[in-house]
Parts: C-alpha cells; sequence; structure tokens
C-alpha cells in the first residue's frame, strides 16, 4: 500500500483536474494518485488557507509537506509579497505541484524535494502545513522543531490539525518550543495552530 509521504513511483497513475475557487479567486490543480487528497482540496487545508495571515512585513514563507501544492500556491497567488517554497518527500507530488505553478500562473513560488527541513534553504517569516498525520507523532513532531529552526526572529508556523488526530498534544509539543501558542480557528473538526516566539 502507498501512503502520501512516501515516495513510491509505482502507484498507477490516475491524473484528475480540480477547479476551485478561494476567495472569488479561481484556481485549477491536477491530481494524481500517491498523492494526499487527490479527488478535491481536503477540508483543512482550505480552513487553513482562509485563517492564516499574512503581514505586509511577510517575504518567504515555506508550505512543509505540500503535496499537489494547494495551500502554498493559493497564498502565493494571493500574495505576491511573497516567495513561496513549497517541499515534500514525494517527487510525484512535487511534480505535480510544478505543474500547478505553471497552470496557474504563479510566478513567486517553486517545489523542491526535501525530507522535513534536511533540504530547505535559509529561513522563512511563515511556515504552513497540513502535517501527515498518517507518517507518526514522532515524524510530526520532527516537523515542528524543524520548523522553530527554520523561521525569521519573528515568524510564524500555521497549523491545521483535526481535533482526535492529535491536536491538543500538538499544543503541548508546540508550547515547548514557541513562546506563544494559540488556536486561531475551529471549524468541522479541524484546529488552525498559530506558533511563535522562539
Amino acid at each position: 500500500m502507498s501512503h502520501y509521504f512516501n515516495d513510491d513511483p509505482n502507484v498507477p497513475h490516475d491524473e484528475k483536474v480540480l477547479e476551485d475557487t478561494f476567495f472569488d479567486v479561481p484556481f485549477s490543480f491536477v491530481t494524481d494518485a500517491g498523492v494526499f487528497s487527490k479527488s478535491k482540496v481536503d477540508q483543512g487545508s482550505r480552513i487553513l488557507i482562509e485563517t492564516v495571515e499574512v503581514r505586509d512585513k511577510d517575504r518567504v514563507l515555506i508550505d512543509m509537506g505540500c503535496g499537489y501544492g494547494a495551500i502554498g500556491l493559493v497564498l502565493a497567488k494571493l500574495h505576491g509579497n511573497l516567495s513561496c517554497h513549497l517541499y515534500d518527500v514525494n517527487e510525484r507530488a512535487l511534480g505535480l505541484a510544478r505543474k500547478n505553478i505553471r497552470r496557474n500562473g504563479i510566478t513567486n513560488a517553486d517545489a523542491s524535494v526535501s525530507d522535513l527541513f534536511g533540504q530547505t534553504v535559509g529561513n522563512a517569516d511563515i511556515i504552513v502545513t497540513n502535517p501527515p498525520i498518517r507518517a507518526g507523532k514522532d515524524t510530526v513532531f520532527r516537523l515542528y522543531e524543524g520548523a522553530k529552526d527554520h523561521l525569521s526572529d519573528d515568524g510564524v508556523l500555521w497549523v491545521v490539525i483535526r481535533k482526535q488526530q492529535g491536536a491538543p498534544s500538538s499544543i503541548t509539543k508546540l508550547k515547548t518550543l514557541f513562546q506563544d501558542v494559540d488556536v486561531r480557528n475551529r471549524s468541522k473538526g479541524y484546529w488552525i495552530i498559530r506558533a511563535t516566539g522562539s
């Protein structure tokens, strides 16, 4: 069985095109088998996109575990001041993210392979993630630790996670890493957590 956080090129292809709208702006995403939420932009990612706050001074955003790119690419298109870097361990997902960058006419984003933050370059003002829950708590917590080390001094980490899939324990972990951790939105069982301050 293939999981979306693994890089398994042998999963049979099943490409689809999703049409969606965020803040009255249309988007078109190519998806495929072997990536997370291939049939629609998942509810958690949608709520995260609608909740993230981008400040005028923000310049660099990292979407960690980007999949086919919905979160990072919507934020890139809506906020032209951002230079957006999308990362995933899944090469198929990255290929789709690159297609979707071109498909949506986005010029301020790129997509590269990275196992968590192992291959990323530089720090970010914003890190967004819909973490790979099925990869296990240890992996998710290592993602949080990496995010802390790759944020600018007043950078912000935004996380979406379902309450029953570990939101309370994520908050407990994040409070060991960041000074300020709060839930900025609760909707349909999803919590949007904001963490800042080292």
